[in-house]
């Protein structure tokens, strides 16, 4: 966990003209967090019906929390009507899918957050061995409403609207943007952190908690640790405005620089 500390940035980046971005850090199964969030969302989306509003999701909305199903139930429903929506995928999605495909070369997801998805879907814990596991693959596969995992296989790794990059962990330091690849965007850590250079982009991502919305001279991560802390943020952008809405009273913040 950071604790959020900012260093000098250049020239801010832009959302593009007319436009203005939701974005919405790590769920981990907090529909409890997720569905006020979402209502405030809507709301201020609905006093600005002159722009394109988008809700973008940053990945990791299953696991570690109680309630992945009712999660995965309230994102794979079409948006509000004033929302276009962008999904993307987290290294605990990819994850899920790979238990799926291959419950033994996947059981390791059950070890960092995957037992509290099997729960929400009322499948009992494997037992360790090759039978047990292949039998919650299996429980699961059942269990799984078709349209939960047409969500889950429809999601995307990265999106990029003006000057900024979203995507779930990060990318690798002076490798080109279209050069990147899928387990960076979903997993690294370092070198990215502590990378302080520019990158072609301002990245917004997930993946590392924080005690609040970390904006850096290169990135600004979103993932306040929801599942753990009870806060669930979303940064709202236009033009060069940065401002940061939950589940408080009020409409948007304006963020500290």
């Amino acid at each position: 966990m950071t604790d959020g500390r900012r260093t000098a940035r250049p020239e801010p980046a832009r959302a593009p003209e007319e436009m203005r971005l939701y974005v919405v850090g790590d769920i981990h199964g907090r529909a409890d967090l997720l569905e006020p969030l979402q209502a405030r969302i809507e709301a201020d989306a609905a006093r600005y019906p002159d722009r394109d509003r988008w809700l973008i999701y940053l990945g990791d909305y299953v696991d570690r929390g109680p309630q992945s199903r009712e999660v995965l139930e309230c994102l794979s429903r079409p948006p509000a009507a004033a929302l276009n929506r962008c999904c993307l995928m987290g290294n605990h999605e990819q994850a899920m899918l790979g238990f799926l495909a291959d419950p033994l070369a996947g059981a390791h997801w059950l070890e960092f957050g995957g037992l509290a998805t099997l729960s929400s879907y009322q499948v009992a814990p494997p037992t360790p061995d090759a039978d047990g596991l292949l039998e919650a693959a299996a429980a699961l596969r059942a269990a799984l409403p078709a349209h939960h995992l047409a969500f889950l296989e429809q999601l995307e790794l990265s999106r990029r609207f003006g000057d900024y990059l979203f995507v779930h962990a990060g990318i690798r330091p002076g490798v080109p943007l279209e050069a990147q690849a899928p387990q960076d965007l979903l997993w690294i850590r370092e070198p990215f952190l502590s990378a302080r250079k520019p990158h072609p982009l301002m990245v917004v991502h997930g993946h590392h908690v924080s005690v609040a919305v970390d904006v850096r001279a290169n990135r600004i991560g979103v993932d306040t640790g929801a599942y753990a802390t009870g806060r669930l943020s979303c940064l709202v952008l236009e033009g060069t405005g940065r401002w940061l809405l939950d589940t408080r009273e009020g409409g948007p913040r304006p963020l500290p620089d």
